[in-house]
């Protein structure tokens, strides 16, 4: 079982490629969440190719941990689905699901932010080269990692409130 309070975000990896079993356990994970009236508008592509890795990582300043990265997986959705204005609330699901099941299998992982941003949405599907009714949601930096981290702790009290 994941353990949501082991999971940190991890932008550092051992140059180790990832084992094709893991990744199957990780995009069934993510298929396994729901979604809305059961649309599962999601589409993942599975990037080992390093060019495609580093120019991913070069589309945003935020993503250059992906140049140490032997593995990324970019979760997408459909705009063809039955309620597309919940489309990218159905893929956080898909991929908090996957970085759970990263942390599980003993893998880090990051989100690296991709939507809401237009530009950053049509840098990774110009990149990717993905079909036009499929758009990229965010993009999953995945390796060993190097080192380990304990989680913080984040709850606060304060913004609890009882009706």
């Amino acid at each position: 079982m994941a353990d949501i309070f082991h999971r940190v975000s991890v932008r550092n990896y051992q140059d180790k490629p990832v084992e094709q079993d893991k990744i199957e356990k990780l995009l069934r994970a993510a298929m396994a969440a729901p979604s809305a009236t059961n649309q599962q508008p999601w589409e993942f592509y599975v990037v080992t190719d390093r060019a495609t890795i580093d120019a991913m990582a070069d589309s945003s300043p935020y993503s250059a941990c992906m140049k140490k990265a032997p593995l990324s997986i970019v979760t997408c959705y459909r705009t063809n689905c039955n309620l597309p204005e919940f489309a990218e609330i159905d893929l956080a699901i898909a991929t908090e699901n996957l970085w759970l099941m990263a942390d599980e299998l003993g893998l880090g992982a990051v989100w690296l932010g991709t939507a809401p941003l237009p530009d950053r949405m049509e840098d990774i599907g110009r990149i990717l080269n993905l079909p036009s009714d499929v758009k990229a949601f965010a993009v999953m930096s995945i390796g060993y990692p190097e080192g380990e981290r304990p989680q913080q702790d984040r709850y606060d009290q304060s913004r609890v409130h009882y009706i």
